[in-house]
């Protein structure tokens, strides 16, 4: 292997000095600040800071007095400085010459009445600062922008310092095109271009392009553009640390360039470290410490490289991961730029290990499923619970989404009473139970009825016969309804609903009604549980007793008529019996001769039996009792009887008056008592009389 060096590599004459007066500062003063980075390289700040420097940011500043304040390489705008020296600080200025001699040039050139047209990254320090400079400047980042700005006279056009020279020179002529008197003036660092034309021909030369620098480097990230175009195989590192030795035997020979910031000391290690490549020794240590990767593993990688459509990461691997849009989130895809950016840690999907063009295959978008599919295998070996969300339902249950990842609910399994409709379950979320569960094969299987079952144990044990609780109406049948107490399934019979008669459960109850019930029966083994809802209401038949008593009338509606009488409601929920005796005072053969269920009539309470919750009503009660004809001509006939049974005693006895002796006594006295007795009447139940 063979490592070959840029000519022109590392810190120019400008990024030197700066840190040159950086240094000097710390050497001579307690208190020293640098407002920004010094330099666009993180190894660089690390070494000043280590040396007793402070970067603070603009917001800061005003916190800072009577300290020494270093201006970094970038520069600072005009005011910034001024409230620098306002508060008391000695101010270092260790911005670039090159961009000081600029700020000259566009102020001289706007005091001439040119506009003045700056290229370059509108966020860059740079940029900023150098716009501070003149009043009416306008920054253009690409040809785009170039093409809006029409017939305009006197335009003075220049670049940010670390611009490729191709980009800068394709906006400024696209300007001198539709404009009238352009001046352009090639800004470009020297030093800038010296890099950019070495990297540009050393890339041509060698199998691999390494690229050291800060990530957030402008001028690091051109040598990175240039060396891609001329090189199919180009590394962007920061530091030693980043370097893929794993790739990098693969290569025969390898060019080293380094941005205009990249301090020597990371330069030499980076090539001491590639050199060691060449020892036998440090390649099979090399080789021992290289990564086993698999497909369907999850990785971290470094972001080398973001293109519209695909994203480079090293992985520690021999070869580089690529991730495809179509592999990326869908937030990610929409704008992969905006979503990654070099340098950034990521952790990827290793989908294949070649994907045909010597890269590893990579995937953003399927790294959480592969942590859920983690999380969920745990829980199942934890017998833990998880929360679902109901997604939809076919033929044989229903299909739920865990943590993103689709599973299936059994029919049998849905609940603990069988269902028939699965529907009305979709969009609801429950907790679960994994019953099986298996990756490869993308399979889960979940269980809601394992989780309730849990769950009834412990409400079983809270439960008592008699208990009064609440509950909600979960179904109605014809029979009664389904009322769920927790987790549990009561029964409400029809005829437990209410005292009064209820036809169907659905003329009282709805779906949904919290109602009040009172616990029945229990059976634990058979999971079972009767309710009663108008046992917690007052008995119709005992608010009527309490209100009447024998011997009241009421009003009442025939309701029912038997052979041996009708019933008769005399209040909701409560009927007397108005027994076919107690129609009339006449005979009555059967109750439907005098009656019409639906007749609304007056009764008499005869009797109240309130053991036997029985009410004796009478309807010829209230009337008086009728006499009978045949009476009247049966009581004559025994009065003339009577009367003439007389008249024939007193004659007999008057003949025997004549000849009276001891037996004629005896006689008369006979005849005396039967004529005492003569004037006493009997009469029987049939209404016949004796003398």
């Amino acid at each position: 292997m063979k490592v070959i060096v840029a000519e022109n590599s590392g810190f120019c004459g400008g990024v030197r000095r700066s840190v040159e007066l950086a240094e000097k500062a710390i050497e001579n003063n307690d208190k020293v600040y640098c407002l920004g980075e010094i330099v666009h390289n993180p190894s660089q700040v690390k070494i000043l800071e280590e040396m007793g420097m402070v970067t603070i940011d603009k917001d800061a500043l005003e916190r800072i007095h009577d300290s020494t304040v270093v201006i970094r390489a970038h520069g600072i705008d005009q005011k910034t400085k001024d409230q620098i020296v306002r508060n008391n600080n000695q101010l270092i200025d260790a911005t670039c010459p090159v961009l000081i001699n600029i700020y000259k040039k566009i102020q001289e050139k706007e005091k001439e009445g040119y506009k003045i047209i700056i290229v370059g990254d509108k966020n860059h320090p740079e940029i900023k600062a150098m716009a501070s400079y003149i009043k009416n400047g306008i920054i253009i980042v690409d040809e785009s922008e170039a093409k809006n700005i029409t017939n305009q006279s006197k335009l003075y056009v220049v670049s940010q310092t670390t611009n490729r020279i191709d980009f800068f020179e394709n906006i400024a002529h696209e300007l001198e095109k539709k404009n009238d008197d352009v001046v352009i003036e090639n800004t470009i660092c020297k030093a800038t271009k010296i890099r950019q034309d070495s990297c540009q021909s050393l890339s041509k030369q060698v199998d691999c392009m390494v690229v050291v620098g800060g990530f957030n480097s402008s001028n690091t990230n051109k040598l990175y553009q240039i060396a891609q175009k001329n090189c199919n195989n180009v590394l962007r590192i920061e530091t030693v640390k980043d370097l893929p030795l794993q790739k990098l035997t693969n290569f025969n020979i390898i060019g080293v360039i380094a941005g205009a910031s990249t301090p020597d000391l990371v330069i030499e290690e980076v090539v001491s470290r590639m050199e060691d490549l060449t020892n036998e020794e440090f390649m099979n240590s090399i080789e021992d410490s290289m990564k086993k990767i698999y497909p369907r593993d999850v990785v971290k990688g470094t972001i080398i490289d973001v293109k519209d459509d695909e994203v480079f990461v090293d992985i520690q691997y021999r070869f580089d991961g690529i991730v495809k849009l179509d592999e990326m989130t869908e937030e990610e895809a929409s704008n992969p730029k905006e979503h990654f950016n070099v340098g950034d840690e990521v952790d990827v999907y290793v989908i294949k290990l070649d994907d045909g063009e010597g890269n590893v295959s990579l995937s953003t978008r399927r790294v959480e499923g592969v942590k859920n599919w983690k999380v969920l295998i745990e829980k199942f070996e934890n017998e833990e619970s998880v929360e679902g969300e109901i997604t939809g339902f076919n033929k044989g249950g229903l299909t739920a989404k865990v943590l993103g990842i689709n599973g299936f609910i059994p029919a049998s399994h849905i609940a603990t009473y069988f269902v028939k409709n699965f529907k009305k379950f979709v969009g609801e979320t429950w907790e679960l139970k994994i019953i099986s569960i298996d990756e490869r094969k993308n399979r889960l299987v979940l269980s809601r009825k394992e989780i309730l079952e849990s769950l009834l144990d412990e409400q079983w044990e809270g439960l008592e016969e008699g208990q009064v609780v609440t509950g909600k109406v979960a179904r109605l049948t014809d029979f009664g309804a389904f009322i769920e107490i927790g987790n549990l399934d009561g029964l409400l019979h029809v005829s437990d609903i209410s005292w009064n008669r209820v036809e169907h459960p659905s003329d009282v109850l709805n779906v949904g009604d919290e109602i009040e019930v009172k616990i029945l029966k229990l059976n634990k083994e058979r999971n079972r549980i009767s309710l009663g809802r108008k046992q917690l209401l007052d008995k119709p038949f005992d608010s009527f007793t309490k209100e009447h008593a024998v011997g009241d009338v009421v009003k009442g509606k025939v309701v029912n008529l038997l052979d041996f009488g009708a019933f008769v409601e005399v209040s909701q929920g409560v009927e007397g019996l108005v027994h076919v005796s107690e129609i009339s005072w006449e005979h009555v053969e059967k109750p439907s001769d005098e009656l019409n269920v639906g007749d609304e009539i007056d009764v008499k309470i005869i009797s109240i039996d309130k053991d036997e919750e029985k009410i004796g009503l009478s309807i010829k009660a209230l009337t008086e009792q009728p006499e009978r004809p045949e009476r009247k001509v049966r009581k004559q006939n025994n009065d003339e009887s009577r009367k003439a049974n007389r008249a024939n005693r007193k004659a007999e006895r008057k003949a025997k008056d004549d000849s009276f002796g001891d037996e004629d006594l005896n006689n008369n006295i006979g005849f005396a008592i039967e004529e005492m007795l003569s004037g006493i009447k009997i009469e029987d139940d049939d209404d016949s009389s004796e003398e």
